[in-house]
């Protein structure tokens, strides 16, 4: 799989694995929902005080299996340089996340008071690498 073929697999399946790495070199793994923004890094809203935010911030990379609705069958691994953008950059980012992931929130002021409520921050993973490239 090549990273462009990956990231039309995330436009289309959204439910992932977020793998980071932490403090003491073990890896930390977390659900979470994943999206490709227009510059086609993958994008994943979390919390400002998450672990995996601070993960990302000492690390700079992280990676993501990316697995379709009904779990078995096709996947897709993408691991990458990754960054932290918080508020009030991250914001209309994560406007975009949430149209490209969710289609379009009921009351878009309701949802930029509840990203600001939540300390909500923007994972930004460039992808390198993309897999799997065989099947065994």
């Amino acid at each position: 799989m090549t990273v462009d073929e990956a990231r039309d697999f995330v436009r289309s399946n959204h439910r992932a694995v977020l793998a980071t790495e932490r403090a003491d070199g073990g890896v930390a793994m977390s659900p979470v929902v994943v999206g490709v923004d227009a510059a086609g890094d993958l994008v994943v809203s979390t919390r400002e005080t998450a672990m995996k935010t601070q993960h990302v911030r000492r690390t700079g990379r992280a990676s993501v299996c990316v697995m379709n609705d009904g779990f078995f069958g096709s996947w897709a691994v993408v691991e990458g340089p990754a960054r932290v953008v918080s508020l009030p950059e991250a914001m209309e980012p994560l406007v975009d996340y949430y149209r490209e992931s969710f289609g379009e929130h009921p009351d878009w002021d309701e949802y930029r008071a509840a990203m600001e409520r939540e300390r909500r921050v923007l994972l930004t993973i460039t992808p390198e690498r993309a897999g799997p490239t065989r099947q065994g």
